[in-house]
Parts: C-alpha cells; structure tokens; sequence
C-alpha cells in the first residue's frame, strides 16, 4: 500500500490511526472480493478442482482412430 500523506491539518495519533484502520479494512474488503471474482468468473481454481477434465472424450472418427483409441486423454 503506497504511503498516506496529511496535506492540511495536524491529526492526532489516534485520529491517524482511526483512518488508516478504515483505509486497511477496505483495501482488504476490496482484494478479497476480487479474488472471490476472479474465482467464480475464471472458471476452476486449478486443474486439480476441474472436475470436467477428469471425464473422458471419445476418439473422434478419422484415419488413425484405430491407433490412438487406446491412448490416454
């Protein structure tokens, strides 16, 4: 987080400290919500939570489905 700076005034500590809690809570609240965006927009997580991959395709039909119909997908 990039440093705050007091243009006009003389907060007092505690005053400072009131401030910089809010601005920490909602830095928080924010990369939270991102991250929790990132997740549901992105699709799986990782490859290990992607239930689809496990499902397996069918060779299509072509001129060397005979040999690749027993390979692993």
């Amino acid at each position: 987080m990039p440093p705050i700076k007091v243009l006009h005034g003389q907060p007092t500590p505690e005053e400072l400290a009131a401030v910089m809690a809010v601005v920490s809570a909602r830095a928080a609240a924010a990369t939270a919500a991102a991250a929790a965006a990132a997740r549901t927009a992105g699709g799986p997580v990782s490859t290990w939570a992607d239930h689809a991959s496990a499902l397996r395709r069918m060779p299509r039909p072509g001129p060397h489905t005979w040999r690749t119909s027993t390979w692993a997908h």
